[in-house]
């Protein structure tokens, strides 16, 4: 678990997620529809749906292609998400008055253009926290008094690396060109696993027993039983049969590895993410440029304001590096995981530029309100941050990602 950075505040312990209705969230679009043109931008709400779940039957539903329908983020299954689709060629009429299990449609307007991955200012967060301590609103109100001053650390977290937890392991695999390492993670450890088939399977494959191992997989664990089925053929073809693993998904790795080294820089800069040092590579939340500190002191009234704060990497071939101590932190990070920033210069699409982004984030919007089943606060983060950044800080115990 990563580090706190209110670890002198005590926490309000609890749950979340007992039931959809208790984490609520509603993108911040960057810009609203125009009236006209091709396409028609439909706020819908999911219930139990993923975004790309969402994607597919409202594709099958109007008859058009799911490469087709535009969505600015990605949204996850547990609770009840509010989010922006566009669709080429579909009456906003016909949109409203769509009927399907988990998703409803709220409003549909047309614009000109289809609708991009980022295209969002940010989110909207109502959680609840039940079952919490009798004092939680002293506790969580001086939480909040922090991060409302300092930041929210902008941790990517556990929800970044898997149902498993492992995707950046698969990922610092496939970067050290580690074939063998690479399968091995993406068959898992067979303690993180409670299905008692899929464990006997995950042990078949550590054993050795190959052929044993693909006849347990369950049939759902495709990936695993594609490559199994190449290892068979030739025990020792681990880069082959890697070749089974999506591009889309060998990327989604990669980016999961990103995310942990990012996490591991920030965690030994947490007591410091208000304050920018020379070498930093300032991130401005006006435009989201990056400039180089060469005099701290002067530059730090404007951390103080939230104007700029001290950014990390999301390492990659292309990324700029600081300088003096922060850029002496980061390359450690990158040693101490066998890579350089030419890892990351990989063939075609699974190439990985690199960029920075900020150590932390600001807390907008906040307010909290009595709630007989626990504590309810609503809250907004810019596009790219997890609430769960801000919820860990104020339970300090372990939650579902």
């Amino acid at each position: 678990m990563r580090a706190y950075l209110t670890a002198d505040l005590p926490g309000i312990g609890g749950i979340i997620k007992e039931s959809p209705e208790d984490f609520l969230v509603t993108e911040i679009p960057l810009y609203q529809p125009c009236g006209e043109g091709e396409h028609t931008y439909a706020e819908i709400e999911k219930r139990g749906v993923t975004t790309l779940d969402a994607v597919r039957r409202l594709s099958r539903s109007l008859g058009i292609q799911e490469r087709d329908i535009g969505y600015a983020g990605m949204k996850d299954a547990r609770g009840i998400t509010r989010q922006t689709l566009s669709f080429p060629r579909i009456e906003p009429d016909r949109l409203l008055s769509l009927s399907l299990p988990g998703i409803r449609v709220l409003s549909a307007a047309r614009h000109r253009n289809k609708l991009k991955t980022g295209h969002l200012a940010g989110n909207s967060f109502t959680i609840r926290i039940r079952t919490v301590d009798r004092d939680a609103h002293d506790k969580a109100s001086a939480i909040l008094d922090v991060l409302s001053q300092r930041g929210v650390p902008n941790y990517f977290g556990q929800q970044r690396y898997g149902g498993l937890g492992n995707s950046h392991l698969i990922g610092r695999a496939l970067l050290n060109r580690d074939f063998k390492a690479a399968v091995d993670a993406v068959m898992g450890d067979p303690e993180s696993i409670r299905d008692e088939g899929w464990r006997s399977a995950v042990e078949a494959y550590h054993r050795g027993d190959l052929a044993g191992s693909l006849e347990l997989f369950p049939g759902q664990c495709r990936t695993e039983r594609e490559i199994l089925k190449r290892l068979v053929k030739r025990p020792d073809g681990h880069e082959r049969a890697l070749d089974a693993v999506p591009p889309r998904l060998k990327r989604l790795y990669l980016s999961a590895c990103q995310s942990s080294l990012f996490d591991q820089v920030l965690e030994r800069r947490i007591d410091r993410i208000d304050t920018v040092e020379e070498g930093d590579l300032a991130f401005r939340h006006d435009n989201g440029a990056c400039f180089l500190v060469e005099d701290a002191a002067a530059e730090q009234e404007r951390a103080r304001d939230f104007g700029i704060s001290p950014s990390g990497p999301m390492f990659g071939c292309k990324m700029k590096l600081p300088e003096g101590n922060p850029r002496e932190l980061e390359e450690g990070v990158l040693r101490e995981e066998g890579l350089a920033l030419s890892s990351f210069d990989l063939a075609g699409p699974l190439r990985m530029e690199g960029e920075r982004r900020p150590l932390r984030i600001p807390l907008r919007n906040l307010s909290t309100s009595p709630d007989p089943e626990g504590f309810c606060l609503t809250f907004s983060l810019p596009k790219g941050a997890y609430a769960t950044s801000v919820v860990r800080e104020i339970m300090k115990t372990h939650f579902p990602s």
